[in-house]
């Protein structure tokens, strides 16, 4: 691994002279670049809008900390601004706010993410702020004691939400020892005890150009966008290799937390594909069927035939390397049990072929899988994260029109297929269950 800030003036030679920099075939609209560094640019051109979005993905998050380093990419993403060489954290703030838009930046398991929702005419003066604060940064040190804080804070308020706490102590025991199930901003001890050093030496061995890529949405030009690019990055190089991972073994069982809360919060996990896996269109649809919308099967018998929970519903937590099946609801906590056994209930009976998937709910999964599709295309930053986890996951962007067709024709036999793979115990491992909420009757 190697690390390197150039400090001579970088040389703007023309694109004819730079192979490495050709656009690669992709769909309409969409450009792709590597500039000289290693950094890839990919944009997609929207001339109907007057804003863009730009994300700056990292490919570091929880999953490259051994257990020492536990929150060290999210404390990372937070210390970015407060404060660099030219600019103080008050400084970034203060043009953060005048540029009229959203600044900011997020930490996940699989990468971190700094961002941006400009006016067109602001793009150039964004890319300058994301470039300052990853390249300059200072990491000050009066204000990692107080970024510390904070970041205890979050953890606390976390805790306040049964449904997060539910589904990180699901993680974290379905998934015991490995990156993936640990909480993303680490926990409360670790915080305290990470140091400046172990900042920095974190930051120099993940940040390097070979790991970032600059998506970009919106009413702008690409050949503009990556001559701004090199311009805010030039200084940066140097590469470094990426941890590799095994996929977790997923650790079946029951799990119960017991907190002051008025109803009990419950959460199923079952082991699924990994986000690149052939077959995500029919996990898709399956938890569709399954708990989106009012006519889904969870919603159907957990609220409509008992009334035992205001919401279920069901979602696809996927990764690189793995992904998790969950059905998320709340009820009385008398009432708990109940609740979980009908929800497995539901899902034994679609894995069993007792109640095969039926051509109508199919249809219905479908219609509202491509609907959320198109209309949150509308939004210029649902186009960016688009870019830039395709390239992630897939190193390459995928058509929405491709997207729309694998949708249209899966069958109920695919659908039916992934949902006995997945609970084929001989193929999958069995499920797991965590409640968090007050005591269950008879619990010790």
């Amino acid at each position: 691994m190697r690390l390197e800030f150039r400090d001579q003036q970088p040389l703007r030679p023309s694109a004819a002279a730079n192979p490495i920099e050709a656009a690669t075939p992709a769909p309409e609209g969409y450009r792709r670049t590597v500039l000289e560094n290693g950094l890839r640019i990919v944009t997609e051109h929207l001339p109907e809008t007057r804003a863009a979005s730009i994300g700056v993905l990292i490919e570091c998050g929880s999953r490259d900390e051994t257990v020492e380093e536990s929150g060290l990419a999210h404390m990372c993403e937070h210390m970015l601004f407060q404060g660099t060489s030219s600019r103080s954290a008050l400084q970034i703030a203060r043009q953060m706010d005048f540029a009229g838009g959203q600044i900011g930046g997020f930490t996940t398991r699989d990468y971190t993410c700094l961002h941006a929702v400009v006016l067109a005419d602001h793009v150039y003066y964004a890319l300058d702020l994301i470039g300052d604060v990853l390249l300059n940064s200072t990491f000050p040190e009066d204000s990692l004691a107080r970024e510390k804080s904070a970041i205890v804070r979050e953890l606390e308020g976390g805790c306040d939400v049964p449904s997060l706490r539910v589904l990180e102590m699901l993680k974290r025991r379905a998934w015991p020892g490995h990156p993936l199930g640990r909480p993303i901003a680490g926990s409360t001890e670790a915080v305290a005890g990470h140091t400046r050093e172990d900042l920095i030496y974190f930051f120099h061995r993940n940040y390097t150009p070979n790991r970032i890529m600059i998506a970009a949405a919106g009413n702008l030009n690409h050949e503009d966008f990556v001559a701004d690019c090199r311009d805010a990055f030039w200084r940066l190089m140097g590469d470094s290799e990426r941890p590799r991972l095994v996929a977790p073994h997923f650790s079946p069982g029951v799990s119960f937390d017991s907190i002051a809360s008025a109803q009990s919060y419950f959460a199923i996990g079952i082991p699924a594909p990994a986000y690149n896996h052939p077959d995500r269109v029919s996990t898709h649809l399956l938890i569709g069927l399954l708990g989106t919308g009012y006519s889904s099967r969870l919603f159907r018998r957990l609220r409509e035939d008992t009334g035992l929970v205001y919401d279920v519903h069901a979602d696809y937590h996927a990764y690189a390397e793995a992904g998790m099946v969950v059905f998320e609801g709340a009820t009385r906590p008398d009432c708990a049990e109940q609740a979980v056994d009908i929800t497995l209930d539901t899902w034994n009976r679609l894995v069993s072929g007792e109640e095969p998937v039926e051509e109508e709910e199919l249809v219905g999964a479908k219609n509202r899988l491509r609907s959320q599709h198109i209309i949150s295309s509308g939004d210029v930053y649902t186009r960016m994260c688009r870019l830039a986890t395709q390239e992630l996951y897939f190193g390459h962007t995928v058509d929405s029109d491709e997207i729309q067709e694998k949708i249209s024709l899966a069958t109920t036999e695919d659908v039916q297929r992934e949902a006995c793979r997945l609970g084929d115990a001989e193929t999958a491992q069995p499920l797991h269950v965590a409640l968090a909420g007050p005591p269950l009757s008879g619990a010790a």
